[in-house]
């Protein structure tokens, strides 16, 4: 299987199934001399750990990170990177394969089994193998380590919408977010949600999600015109984030119901010399390239593929046949994809600051 890295200059590797012995990634071309403990890459994890609350996986793994190379104690006591490759390791502990023993010769609907099984000719049908939203762990665990290397950035993450239920944007608080299971920034919604979940649980179904991620701090100039736009690889990372089927960029869809002027993001003169935008319909990106705005991106997560329900499907033979998924699987998996999406656009935004420097020096 090819494909397994993401990047350029910061360039990510992951490697390691659902239910294989561990889980991994390389860290390739994280400058020296950035201060990173196990610790910090573990708090990241831990937003994203299963097993939480009734509304994730019960699958109970701790995700205890391990740095294996690529870290150094330097003379300050300090832990930095030292410019080598990063090697990061989670061992797989809770992983039971006999869940899928029923269903094994089965193409699940709305999940890889079939796309999978006719590329290869062969699948790991022991919790999908790569196909699993496992994978993603490592993306968490380099997510905290691209943070990092912007100075000044902070990248976060909220649930905006859980089936039909949209927050109310007049309510967003940023420090509500940490206080609820759902990452939900409007403390309003959190009842609705759960009432909500509840019932689809119950039902042995699923159910979609939106994530918005925002970034603050971020230089203006990053991303190139024409193929090295900065929206594009956001857009193309968060895509990369199992059961995801859309993303938009500052106003996104809405833009097509606006005008010229609604659209466009005015300017003013500031004494430092650098424009005030009088509004950030772009999502902090012009022309491919950061206008030092937040950068703000939006991507929806389908209904998780994995449900109680029958449904109708085929085995590898061909032969029709009915499918029931048993296990242990996330009634809304769009609420553990709030991390992964913070650290994909975080791992965009490092990859793209270190491709700037290299380019024009400045950084």
């Amino acid at each position: 299987m090819s494909h397994n890295s993401f990047g350029h200059l910061f360039r990510i590797t992951t490697w390691g199934e659902s239910h294989g012995p561990a889980i991994g990634c390389v860290v390739d071309g994280c400058p020296p001399g950035i201060p990173i403990t196990e610790a910090e890459i573990q708090a990241y994890l831990d937003k994203r750990r299963p097993g939480q609350s009734r509304y994730t996986t019960q699958r109970r793994e701790p995700d205890t990170v391990r740095i294996l190379s690529g870290v150094f104690e330097t003379e300050d006591g300090e832990q930095k990177t030292t410019g080598t490759p990063i090697a990061l390791e989670i061992q797989n502990v809770d992983a039971r394969s006999k869940d899928y023993a029923d269903i094994k010769d089965k193409f699940r609907p709305g999940h890889a089994d079939y796309t999978y099984f006719v590329k290869y000719g062969v699948r790991d049908w022991r919790g999908s193998g790569r196909a699993s939203a496992r994978e993603t762990a490592m993306r968490v665990a380099a997510g905290a380590i691209a943070r990092k290397v912007v100075p000044g950035m902070q990248v976060r993450g909220a649930l905006v919408q859980i089936g039909p239920h949209k927050i109310d944007r007049a309510n967003w608080r940023w420090d509500e977010v940490d206080n609820n299971p759902f990452f939900c920034p409007d403390p309003k919604a959190v009842e609705t949600w759960a009432k909500f979940l509840d019932a689809v649980r119950k039902k042995g179904s699923s159910a979609g999600a939106i994530i918005e991620i925002v970034a603050d701090g971020v230089p203006a100039g990053l991303g190139a015109p024409v193929y090295g736009k900065l929206d594009q690889d956001i857009a193309g990372g968060l895509m990369s984030i199992n059961a995801v089927k859309g993303v938009e960029i500052g106003a996104g869809f809405a833009a097509a119901a606006m005008s010229g002027e609604e659209s466009a993001d005015e300017m003013r003169n500031r004494p430092d010399g650098w424009p005030q935008f009088k509004s950030n319909n772009a999502g902090g990106i012009l022309g491919g390239i950061s206008t030092g705005q937040p950068i703000v991106a939006r991507f929806v997560v389908k209904p998780t593929s994995s449900i109680l329900t029958p449904r109708e499907t085929v085995d590898k033979t061909g032969k029709d046949t009915e499918i029931s998924t048993k296990g242990r699987h996330d009634p809304c998996v769009g609420i553990r994809a709030v991390p992964i999406g913070e650290a994909m656009v975080a791992i965009v935004l490092a990859d793209h600051y270190l491709r700037h420097r290299g380019q024009t020096g400045q950084g």
